[in-house]
């Protein structure tokens, strides 16, 4: 982890792509992202025509959920993760794309951390779930099968869940939020959508090279946090069942 963003070492081609990327992606989400979404760019203060401060958008965003973004190098490990994550922390990398990668890029950069994931931790009921699921990761940092079963639930609920509203899909995952492509995909008729399902989730594997075939659908926040009891009894059973002794 690196302490400061050093605001100062953006460049202005740092800022213009910042600005394109912005602009672009918040006329896109128009009608297709959850109004949730747009309030929160507007709680933590964001500029579409500057990288956002840190500094500053934490004095917007603590006193609304007591979660704060902090500067990462880029991806950490789980372990760390879910402990910063417990901690309300959420780990922002500091580097954003060149002007040559603003349609493609292998690595989520701040756009993708700070454009689709700040806005929505301003949502108390949403950060209570983030909490409480990376406070259950902690427990199983010596397993890393469950470990990828946990980052299936965040993968297709954090990253690249949607709602479902008067029978439209709408968006609220940060993967979907930051990329055009996906958005695009997300809502449409192409793609493929289940309501959400704990066991079912835990049983589909997710793509990171190309954009998801599949999403899950949820109806509000709640909703998620309702799921954690039965997701904690699902990683149980899974334990115990490895972990028990074969008859003779």
């Amino acid at each position: 982890m690196i302490l400061t963003q050093n605001y100062s070492n953006y460049t202005t081609e740092n800022h213009t792509v910042w600005a394109i990327l912005f602009e672009r992606q918040y006329q896109n989400l128009q009608g297709k992202a959850i109004p949730e979404f747009f309030e929160g760019l507007e709680k933590v203060g964001f500029d579409r025509n500057h990288i956002p401060d840190f500094d500053e958008v934490n004095k917007r965003l603590k006193p609304l959920t007591g979660f704060e973004v902090v500067p990462a190098p880029g991806l950490v490990d789980d372990t760390l993760f879910f402990q910063l994550i417990a901690a309300r922390k959420f780990p922002a990398t500091v580097w954003i794309r060149s002007m040559a990668q603003l349609d493609y890029l292998e690595e989520p950069d701040m756009f993708h951390d700070v454009f689709g994931h700040v806005p929505l931790l301003t949502i108390p009921v949403y950060c209570q779930f983030l909490e409480q699921l990376s406070q259950l990761a902690l427990q199983y940092t010596d397993r890393p099968d469950v470990i990828d079963l946990l980052t299936r639930i965040y993968w297709y609920t954090i990253e690249f869940g949607l709602f479902s509203k008067n029978g439209k899909a709408q968006i609220y995952g940060a993967g979907v939020l930051s990329s055009v492509g996906e958005s695009n995909l997300a809502v449409s008729d192409a793609s493929i959508k289940y309501r959400f399902d704990v066991e079912q989730v835990l049983n589909t594997t997710y793509i990171k090279e190309t954009f998801q075939s599949q999403y899950f659908l949820i109806t509000d926040f709640k909703e998620l946090l309702d799921a954690l009891p039965a997701l904690s009894e699902a990683l149980v059973a899974l334990k115990e069942s490895i972990e028990a002794p074969l008859e003779m």
